[in-house]
């Protein structure tokens, strides 16, 4: 490998920058029409990202656009045997509020993404968007990504749906996944709504709102019984590094005792006898429950004395915010590392990827 790292590796989350014409030229022609006029797909992120005198370093190094030959350059300059692709842009779509709209705007997304990266390279693997604004479609477009176009299954937003992701409205899109066998993943990236509107810096916005959506999705899938009424459902938390499922273990396990909530007989969901910090673990140790980390994590030493290291699988981020150099440091860094040991290497860098994705060798 020209990175000089000696390792397998997989990125577990990697992002493309969509070409809106080219989405917009595979959406039904009502909706084109509309989207033509705009020359946009999806809602902005937020204000917070707009709104910003920031500027993250693909702009502040003046880098281009990175399309599949450029994402190809990528991964053989580090020596990534595959990326799985997330969007960027359509980060956002849960904030779309016309269901036909959603519908068509994910399906010509994922078209487009099939079409420009999937057949392109082997290497690239596809997570899809799905209309969550109406479930029933939702999971039909869920069934048609997996079994025409290949997918290993779709991302849900952390924000921007009106429910959080374990109401019973999203049942529909669980059941489907159940089915299918196929894995789910939660992405932060939209920030608004989350008591940070008004905040003038944005390093604290960008810290805390990528977590923050994750931590509040996990606690409402954990309490209202997702993993327990669907035993084939794989979630994986992105771009929120670890520190938050410690926040996580520690209040659940407190408040659990002093503030439970009573399930009806009949329901899922953890029940007052249950201890929700051996929930999660034992979710961890059946391969359900992932987190995407980058390599730089503070908490990765304690948080795999916590739960273990089955949970946690590399994600560049690339192109966002990082560069060739910059993931090059850090994973050479963590494999000369002395604090984890290699099998906690092996598994951060490719094997839990290959098991919450089921990749094939």
């Amino acid at each position: 490998m020209s990175s000089g790292i000696n390792s397998r590796i997989i990125d577990g989350d990697g992002h493309i920058t969509e070409d809106e014409p080219e989405i917009i030229a595979r959406m039904e022609p009502a909706y084109r029409r509309i989207a033509e006029q705009s020359g946009v797909v999806f809602p902005p992120l937020d204000h917070l990202h707009a709104g910003r005198a920031v500027e993250t370093p693909p702009k502040r190094d003046g880098r281009p656009l990175v399309g599949p030959v450029g994402w190809i350059d990528f991964l053989d300059d580090i020596g990534i045997d595959y990326t799985v692709l997330y969007p960027t842009r359509a980060l956002a779509y849960g904030k779309i509020v016309s269901l036909d709209y959603a519908i068509s705007a994910c399906r010509a997304y994922n078209d487009w993404l099939s079409d420009t990266y999937i057949k392109f390279n082997p290497r690239f693997k596809g997570m899809a968007i799905i209309p969550m604004q109406d479930p029933e479609e939702a999971a039909k477009e869920l069934r048609r990504v997996v079994e025409e176009l290949g997918f290993l299954g779709a991302m849900m937003p952390s924000n921007g749906l009106p429910q959080p992701l374990g109401a019973k409205t999203y049942w529909p899109i669980y059941e489907e996944a159940n089915r299918l066998g196929c894995c789910l993943a939660v992405h932060g990236g939209v920030h608004d709504r989350f008591g940070l509107d008004h905040m003038n810096m944005y390093v604290p916005v960008h810290a805390l709102g990528h977590p923050w959506g994750l931590t509040l999705n996990c606690a409402n899938i954990l309490y209202n019984g997702i993993y327990d009424r669907f035993p084939r459902v794989r979630i994986a938390f992105l771009e929120g590094g670890i520190a938050w499922l410690l926040l996580l273990l520690e209040r659940l396990h407190a408040s659990h005792e002093t503030h439970f909530q009573h399930i009806p007989d009949g329901e899922f969901g953890i029940r007052e006898e249950e201890e929700p910090t051996h929930k999660i673990k034992q979710l961890i140790e059946d391969g359900r429950l992932y987190l995407g980390i980058e390599t730089e994590e503070l908490t990765m030493p304690f948080a795999i004395k916590v739960v273990g290291n089955k949970p946690f699988f590399y994600s560049s981020d690339f192109p966002h915010e990082v560069t060739n150099e910059s993931c090059k440091h850090d994973l050479i860094e963590l494999l000369e590392s002395d604090i984890i040991t290699e099998d906690d290497k092996a598994a951060i860098l490719f094997a839990n990827a290959e098991r919450f994705y089921q990749l094939q060798k």
